[in-house]
């Protein structure tokens, strides 16, 4: 059974390396520079909006996917790609973006990363071919990654640390709300002003973002004279595992083939030299002590394992739902909504109560209730039907907000100054990974019980 220690900061011997250490005069300075209410309040509200535009970025595609197939004559596995491209670019490319924060300066590369995802979502507006669309929406992934990286990173420069619980629940109650409202606010654009109009609603909220962002986010960084020793040769193989990775759990719809095989060996391969080449570099992307740590090793596991069984639960509910209880679509569709509403409403609450009771417990408290939600999901709707599945869904995503929200705040709350990037970025990649797992696990049972 994992234990997860205390996120308090405590002393090490010298020269052991930990994401907990002695508080240096950096650190102290950053503590005293923490902005005051009103600069607290905008930095969080550029931090909540990017958050929103990158989960909004993909839930709003989506619902596209039909529409954009007739504009192209294209076939929906083509089409898919548009969705595919953003993804693929925020896994491959996470970590990377979150390390280069912590040379550049995490200011600089969010406000560049904003106006990036602002241009491109411009670009796909305008794009006149599918596959100009669909490399418009790759360079809008890696935009969204940059996004996703560092607005965890920020949130220890831009809120006093006894409030740095609220400010994870409040990062995961703005996610909730971007995928929820995308469905929704994607088909309005679409039927009122066509399919480009989704992409244009990214670029002008974008521009805001950016506004805010050069506004109040503190511009402190501590470079420490690593600007140009940025880990080339560990980026390049990090990102062909992951896009490996990513792609074997993606193609084949839940039929694993030669192909899939391929992919995870050349996944494998390439995570093998990975951890040889970072181990061999000055300045690796990745320091292998991270793994070691105590507090980041056992949180990345449970955030990519938590990550695995929620998503699992999301692509069985509408089978299950419309099968099994013979519900119409639009039943469907308002069954499967009480899940990003409760998520919406109790992520600042359980940030709040991730400050006042603590981390460590919190992070148990959320696994148990994860726990007990999925068991509820197994049982009561086969008992009571639609109300089974909704109390069910009801126990099952607080705990999961409440496990993110404690989680991050015990990964984030004493890492240091010039790793808050990279770590920020291994968090959301090991949740990105667990996501797409659990999706592709998930397929590969349907695709076995049909045959």
């Amino acid at each position: 059974m994992l234990r997860i220690p205390p996120y308090q900061p405590r002393a090490y011997l010298p020269g052991q390396f930990h994401l907990s250490r002695r508080r240096t005069m950096t650190d102290i300075a950053d503590t005293a520079a923490v902005p005051a209410s009103r600069s607290t309040t905008g930095a969080l509200a550029s931090l909540s909006l990017a958050m929103l535009l990158s989960s909004l970025s993909t839930s709003i595609a989506n619902v596209a996917l039909p529409t954009l197939s007739r504009a192209f004559a294209a076939s929906f596995p083509a089409v898919q790609w548009v969705v595919l491209a953003y993804l693929l670019a925020i896994t491959a490319l996470i970590v990377s973006v979150g390390r280069l924060g912590d040379l550049v300066g995490r200011r600089l590369l969010l406000v560049a990363g904003l106006g990036l995802f602002s241009a491109a979502s411009l670009a796909a507006a305008l794009a006149p071919t599918l596959p100009l669309l669909v490399a418009a929406r790759a360079v809008q992934g890696l935009g969204a990654a940059v996004m996703m990286a560092l607005t965890i990173a920020f949130v220890g420069e831009t809120v006093p640390k006894e409030r740095i619980g609220s400010a994870m629940g409040l990062l995961g109650t703005m996610s909730a709300i971007g995928t929820a409202l995308g469905p929704s606010l994607g088909g309005v654009l679409i039927a009122s002003f066509g399919w480009r109009a989704i992409f244009l609603v990214n670029a002008v909220l974008g521009i805001a973002a950016v506004l805010l962002a050069r506004r109040f986010l503190p511009g402190r960084t501590d470079a420490r004279g690593e600007r140009l020793r940025f880990d080339t040769l560990g980026t390049i193989l990090l990102a062909l595992t992951l896009t490996a990775y990513a792609l074997a759990m993606t193609i084949g719809r839940g039929h694993f083939g030669g192909m899939n095989i391929a992919l995870l060996g050349i996944a494998a391969l390439g995570a093998g030299l990975f951890l040889y080449a970072e181990g061999k570099v000055a300045s690796p992307l990745v320091k292998p002590a991270l793994f070691r740590d105590p507090v980041l090793a056992p949180s990345l596991a449970m955030n990519a394992l938590v990550s695995t069984v929620m998503m699992a639960t999301l692509v069985v509910g509408p089978f299950f739902l419309s099968r099994a209880l013979g519900l119409s679509e639009a039943l469907v569709g308002v069954v499967l909504s009480i899940g990003p509403i409760v998520s919406a409403l109790c992520g600042v609450v359980a940030g709040r109560v991730v400050d006042r009771l603590g981390a460590s417990a919190m992070v148990v408290a959320g696994l148990v209730l994860v726990a007990t939600g999925c068991v509820a999901l197994a049982v009561l709707p086969g008992l009571f039907g639609v109300a089974g599945y909704a109390s069910a869904i009801v126990v099952l995503t607080p705990g999961y907000q409440l496990f993110q929200a404690a989680n991050n705040t015990a990964v984030m709350a004493d890492v240091d100054q010039g790793q808050r990037g990279v770590v920020s970025g291994m968090l959301s990649l090991s949740r990105n990974l667990g996501l797409v797992t659990g999706t592709a696990a998930m397929g590969a049972v349907f695709a076995f019980a049909v045959g």
